[in-house]
């Protein structure tokens, strides 16, 4: 196969992927967004949690929350769990690295706070473990899945919001992973601040 081919292959799928995901998912991510502002107006914080590309994309959403996305506004409360070397160490070390994030939501999640839970597979022992947590803290929990949804899709409540997308390749699913948390930075904002 050719070089070229190969790359513009990536680029075809990522668009056929995307353009499915957009179809099925639309509503559903809409709805995470106004599950997202109920818990930011109702003095709750968004604690966000995935490993690899999902922590990255945990960390990017809790920058653009805190800081901003497009638009200036105030700063909106969000932690990424991924980001504090010390207490993933130290729990991991001290405990069990399935409990690096389930530890951190019982230590700062409160009934008015939700959870954005990201695993590519569905299936991260540590996200399930997070999503555990939350749900005895009482908070709501908004899972961003592919493939089947993995073991996630089994343990979320009804109140809860899986994304899941249908892609079976992790590259395509972190991909449009990273557009759904654009369109949930966009969307939170158009709510509060109004605009275009």
């Amino acid at each position: 196969m050719d070089l070229i081919d190969r790359v513009s292959g990536h680029f075809l799928e990522s668009i056929a992927v995307k353009q499915e995901a957009m179809e099925l998912l639309s509503p559903a991510i809409a709805a995470a967004a106004e599950q997202m502002v109920a818990c930011l107006m109702n003095e709750g914080k968004i604690l966000a949690c995935g490993n690899g590309g999902s922590a990255a994309d945990a960390q990017n959403f809790a920058a653009e929350m805190v800081g901003r996305f497009e638009k200036e506004r105030p700063g909106l409360a969000a932690i990424s769990l991924a980001t504090d070397s010390s207490a993933l160490t130290a729990i991991g070390n001290d405990y069990d690295f399935d409990m690096v994030f389930s530890k951190q939501v019982r230590a700062l999640g409160h009934t008015n706070d939700l959870l954005l839970a990201i695993s590519a597979s569905g299936n991260a022992a540590n996200v399930i473990e997070a999503i555990y947590a939350a749900h005895e803290r009482g908070m709501s929990v908004i899972a961003l899945t592919g493939m089947d949804g993995g073991k996630v899709a089994e343990i979320l409540s009804p109140e809860d919001i899986q994304l899941i997308v249908p892609a079976l390749r992790r590259c395509r699913i972190q991909e449009v992973h990273t557009l759904m948390v654009h369109a949930l930075c966009d969307t939170i904002d158009y709510m509060l601040l109004g605009g275009e």
